[in-house]
């Protein structure tokens, strides 16, 4: 499609295949959607990873959770996501979602949530390299497609093995590893290690991609430049500013751009979901698309309970002042 921009040479590989681009979109849970995924993608994420997808649920229920894994052909490469903490159900439902044409099966070693921990699964796998290990190998040896990971740098301060879990990934068939440069204990906060992720990058020769405090453009060269990594993973800052991908301050994105893009979003999100449930999905990026523009609460609060879809659209223009002679409504 014409607004990808097209790069003679791959930035990196993700195992035979070539990924023209250093900077993407990292897998969000209740974000990293289709609608969101896509216009991202738009906006020059080179790789889109689906938001995680609970392996159990893929083989006992799918139907309720088949939106998680549903991408636009032109979104490729697309990477699937999905945690759990037993191999052999991991392995199942890699097998399962497979079919439906991924590029990578990844594994999820790196969501705080302390319910999942408890279980064993995304941070949680972290406390048992030999687990680790047997679910890389099980995969790699039964899947068509590559295997990826995406990790933390191990479950605090006491126990970060984030070099060893790392080697494990490489050692037994993982094509490319996600890292995120904090602990699980840290969740969201404090300071990314950028030295850690720099470590890991020098230790393995799969590519690595650095995720954490990446807000700026500024920032994603910061991080190539100190880390070495083959690309660039970008999280909540893409929910404020998508067009970070195109290396684009949110301050230099004319009012006109944002409703555009807005409008894109909104209408995917719509068809996606359906009228109603998708405008109320949808609203949570709007208050980040607006957030520059808002001129009091009750404004704000008018248009993220607006009704209707032409409701909310017609309210968007005023707060982004555009005259309505130049607005055109998908």
């Amino acid at each position: 499609m014409d607004f990808f921009i097209i790069m003679q040479e791959p930035a990196f590989w993700l195992s035979s295949t070539p990924v023209y681009g250093d900077v993407v979109l990292a897998p969000m849970d209740g974000y990293s959607d289709l609608p969101f995924r896509s216009v991202c993608r738009e906006l020059g994420s080179a790789i889109s990873y689906t938001e995680f997808i609970h392996a159990p649920d893929v083989l006992q229920r799918p139907e309720r959770i088949r939106k998680r894994w549903e991408y636009l052909p032109w979104e490729q490469p697309v990477v699937f996501q999905i945690y759990g903490s037993t191999p052999q159900t991991l392995l199942e439902a890699a097998l399962r979602l497979q079919a439906y044409g991924p590029a990578a099966i990844d594994i999820n070693m790196g969501c705080p949530d302390g319910r999942i921990v408890r279980r064993g699964a995304g941070a949680g796998l972290l406390r048992t390299p030999i687990k680790v290990a047997r679910i890389i190998r099980l995969l790699a040896q039964h899947l068509e497609v590559p295997v990826t990971a995406k990790i933390r740098l191990g479950l605090d301060d006491t126990c970060r093995n984030y070099r060893l879990i790392a080697r494990i990934v490489e050692e037994n068939g993982g094509a490319l590893l996600a890292v995120h440069g904090r602990t699980r204990a840290q969740g969201y906060k404090g300071q990314a290690d950028w030295d850690a992720i720099a470590e890991i990058a020098q230790l393995v020769r799969i590519p690595v991609l650095g995720n954490g405090d990446v807000r700026t453009p500024e920032d994603i060269e910061r991080m190539k430049a100190h880390t070495r990594v083959a690309g660039v993973m970008i999280g909540r800052a893409a929910i404020r500013n998508p067009w970070i991908f195109s290396r684009r301050r949110r301050e230099d994105v004319p009012p006109q751009e944002v409703w555009e893009v807005l409008q894109r979003h909104l209408s995917r999100s719509l068809d996606f979901y359906g009228p109603e449930r998708g405008l109320v999905l949808f609203r949570k990026f709007a208050a980040q698309y607006l957030a520059p523009y808002w001129r009091d609460r009750a404004q704000r609060r008018a248009l993220l309970t607006a009704p209707t879809p032409e409701a909310f659209l017609a309210l968007a223009r005023q707060v982004l002042g555009l005259p309505e002679e130049v607005v055109k409504f998908l």
